[in-house]
């Protein structure tokens, strides 16, 4: 299926690694020249169809120097692609979940998003046509869990002002949708200070014990790849969806039981 995105201008964010290297590969793949954001960019160097940015996209003016960047490159957007975030663990209850830990985690999962929107908002508008596609996360609404707090309550924010905005933005011909995935392959689960690590050390156990029993509860018996999600990212992106719009896609393996 032809996707046609070939040609189209996509800035990604957080594309060093994990779903957000995958998205840039995905649609670097489609014919897309993509403007890959992030702190590190050396996964990016060499990568044909990308163009690697450095950017602290939490420094309130980097998302809109990055967005910035690729219109003066290629003289237009059409997507974007909010992936940049993070988690640390709030293992010691909520009363040690500091104004400051809900701040940097707004500050990484939501404004750097917020942001950005408003960056390519601004350079969509004038063109009346653009495509933004925000990766949240199962936490912005999944059996709220007091250990994500903070990045859960970062996600929910990002997944209701999608909503707002879609309702806004589509008349200009700007449509936003929103991709939560669960547990991933990446290392926010499965590196040395990811989420599975982190729990076992707390609690005595294996990292590899913790990977099994967070598996142990999805239906399809393992974890979503990296590229499942930039697949489902891609799709969203490509003008052949151009009629989805405010909608929120779960990847989870069937992790959610509700309808």
């Amino acid at each position: 299926m032809d996707l046609e995105l070939a040609g189209k201008v996509a800035v990604v964010t957080g594309a060093s690694k994990g779903i957000g290297l995958a998205v840039a590969h995905e649609l670097a793949a489609e014919g897309a020249h993509v403007v890959a954001g992030a702190r590190t960019v050396a996964p990016l160097e060499g990568l044909e169809g990308i163009d690697p940015v450095a950017v602290d996209l939490i420094d309130p003016e980097g998302p809109a120097r990055l967005v910035d960047h690729a219109v003066e490159q290629h003289g237009r957007l059409d997507v974007l692609v909010n992936n940049v975030g993070g988690v640390q663990l709030r293992l010691d209850g909520f009363a040690n979940v500091s104004d400051a830990d809900f701040q940097a985690s707004l500050e990484l999962n939501f404004f750097s998003a917020l942001r950005a929107m408003r960056a390519a908002v601004a350079a969509m508008t004038p063109r009346g046509e653009g495509t933004i596609v925000n990766v949240t996360s199962v936490n912005a609404f999944f059996q709220p869990d007091g250990a994500v707090i903070d990045y859960g309550a970062a996600k929910a924010a990002l997944l209701n002002v999608a909503k707002a905005l879609s309702q806004e933005l589509a008349p200009h011909g700007i449509r936003i949708a929103s991709v939560s995935p669960g547990q991933v392959e990446t290392d926010l689960w499965l590196g040395d200070d990811g989420v599975a690590a982190t729990i076992g050390r707390a609690t005595g156990v294996d990292a590899d014990s913790v990977r099994d029993q967070a598996i142990a509860g999805i239906p399809t018996g393992r974890f979503t790849t990296p590229r499942e999600v930039a697949t489902l990212v891609t799709v969203l992106a490509s003008p052949r969806t151009a009629n989805v719009n405010g909608s929120n896609f779960v990847i989870d393996g069937g992790l959610i039981k509700t309808t």
